[in-house]
């Protein structure tokens, strides 16, 4: 079996599910499309990087990226990083010849995600594989949404609607983290997780054509870290800690409209207390409707409209042996997969392309298509106007 040897830039929250991914890929597609290897790991802190390579078995840590990137024996990279740093590093791997799968949104700015896509279409004549990480996309009752769309089983698709609400960000008190600052993140809510649902939205019912919205933030300022995070991620605040302002958005809400001529809307924010991960979609057709909530992501709700008058309504499917990877992870329906199995499923699908030579279905021309839609949702919030997505 072939061996690929993998260099992991960021050791954050993210390092940690690739690492996931990596590891549990074989042990349930058995046998592999290749082996991964945890060959280099890299972070900016010193520390951070020692004890990752300890803790996710990597043969090596490093604190400058450059080091994988000029590693000849590395053949697959991570890119693990804060938004900004993406563009970077990937064009540079891929100008390497290594195969890279970008954690999302896939940059910071729309000029970089076009630099990106133009750096992954080059790499691509020559073999390369690259991937833009969404994973949510690959949940087995959305795969089973998809393949009810393209069946026809809902008919013409005629709305889309679909919401994704978390709270971390909701208590004034949360740190300045990265992930509030423009010059770094790119975008607040919209690139953190309204891109998830974007990318979803797109996925099941094609290409958004146009969008007018708003975009809102409701915590102006917050506290700023001292001393970053310890080993275990808890973040050090000091007892008088400085604030600094907030340039990102907290909240989105837009609608939509589709190139199939269906309508929709879709709504993000990180400030609405009682959801953790609460990403819906719901999808209504001339001939029926489906819909699906991550936090109950082994089902999916259906109703067709040739069902009898009588028992016409929502029913649930659990999703299980019968449907996809459902072979390989659990043999019960409704016997739960959750977040670790989505990145091993991810990242199958990523060694599978590279073992095939076969581009990924979310290559990151599709992360720049879902940063277009970002920019129209952008310039919409500004002029209060539909703003068409370019193509």
């Amino acid at each position: 079996m072939k061996k690929l040897n993998v260099g992991l830039v960021g050791a954050g929250f993210m390092g940690k599910a690739h690492v996931v991914g990596y590891s549990n890929m074989p042990k349930f597609f058995w046998p592999a499309p290749a082996m991964p290897v945890m060959k280099t790991i890299c972070d900016i802190v010193p520390e951070i990087a020692e004890e990752s390579r300890e803790r996710f078995g990597f043969e090596k840590s490093c604190t400058d990226w450059h080091e994988i990137i000029n590693d000849p024996e590395i053949d697959v990279v991570s890119v693990c990083t804060p938004n900004n740093a993406h563009a970077e590093i990937t064009i540079a791997a891929l100008k390497a010849g290594k195969h890279v799968i970008c954690e999302k949104p896939i940059a910071a700015t729309l000029e970089d995600a076009k630099a990106m896509a133009e750096a992954a279409e080059e790499a691509a004549q020559k073999g390369i594989i690259s991937m833009n990480a969404y994973q949510y996309r690959r949940v087995p009752a959305v795969d089973l949404a998809k393949k009810f769309i393209d069946e026809g089983s809902i008919g013409k698709i005629l709305n889309v609607r679909c919401t994704y609400l978390q709270s971390w960000s909701a208590d004034p008190s949360s740190p300045l983290s990265w992930r509030f600052q423009k010059d770094i993140a790119g975008a607040g809510t919209l690139g953190d997780i309204a891109s998830h649902v974007i990318d979803i939205a797109q996925y099941l019912a094609g290409d958004i054509d146009e969008v007018t919205g708003m975009m809102k933030t409701y915590i102006t300022e917050r506290p700023v870290q001292e001393g970053g995070v310890d080993l275990l991620g808890t973040v050090k605040l000091g007892d008088n800690a400085e604030k600094k302002p907030v340039d990102v958005d907290d909240e989105d809400s837009f609608l939509v409209k589709f190139k199939s001529g269906a309508v929709g809307s879709i709504e993000a924010t990180r400030n609405a207390w009682g959801r953790n991960n609460f990403i819906t979609v719901e999808l209504h057709g001339t001939l029926g409707s489906l819909y699906f909530n991550y936090e109950r992501l082994n089902e999916l709700q259906v109703c067709f409209a040739n069902d009898p008058d009588d028992r016409r309504g929502f029913k649930t499917i659990y999703t299980g042996p019968a449907h996809f990877h459902g072979d390989v992870t659990w043999n019960i329906p409704g016997m739960n997969i959750g977040y670790g199995e989505l990145k091993a499923i991810e990242m199958y699908e990523f060694i599978k392309a590279i073992a095939e030579g076969k581009q990924p279905s979310t290559k990151l021309s599709v992360g720049y298509r879902i940063e277009r839609v970002c920019d129209a949702v952008r310039k919409s919030a500004e002029s209060g106007c539909w703003v068409k997505v370019e193509d």
